[in-house]
């Protein structure tokens, strides 16, 4: 599936979806959204579950409820407590085709956040900001 605005899923997508590279593309994943297949889109809000890579040259957000099983290739990323990723986290530089990490390093990410922690990523680490809110 190609696109190139604002894609919304509430049910279930079999297949790869792509957004229009350098565009403002965005795909939001409800929370009884669920994708079985690779995500190559600028902008990637995720609340539903994801079979499947994610890359994003611009922004992910993995919210609450999120659960990705596959490597997240991201820019920027955002990691609400309760998110889970079951692969990798690999930071791509702008521009760049993202490389692939050797199994040693990436057990050593973490992949859940746990409750009342944010994760917040920047331009080659991810960091844990503890949330005062409930």
């Amino acid at each position: 599936m190609h696109f190139s605005d604002e894609l919304q899923v509430n049910g279930t997508i079999k297949g790869n979806i792509f957004g229009v590279e350098g565009s403002k593309a965005v795909i939001v994943i409800s929370e009884k959204g669920r994708v079985k297949g690779d995500i190559r889109v600028p902008n990637v809000i995720v609340n539903g579950k994801v079979y499947g890579d994610i890359h994003s040259d611009k922004h992910i957000e993995l919210a609450a409820k999120a659960e990705i099983v596959g490597d997240v290739y991201y820019h920027l990323i955002e990691m609400v407590k309760g998110s889970r990723v079951d692969g990798s986290l690999v930071h791509a530089g702008s521009g760049k085709e993202p490389k692939t990490e050797s199994k040693a390093q990436s057990s050593k990410r973490p992949t859940e956040v746990p409750a009342g922690e944010r994760t917040v990523g920047s331009t080659s680490n991810v960091a844990a900001v503890k949330s005062k809110s409930a």
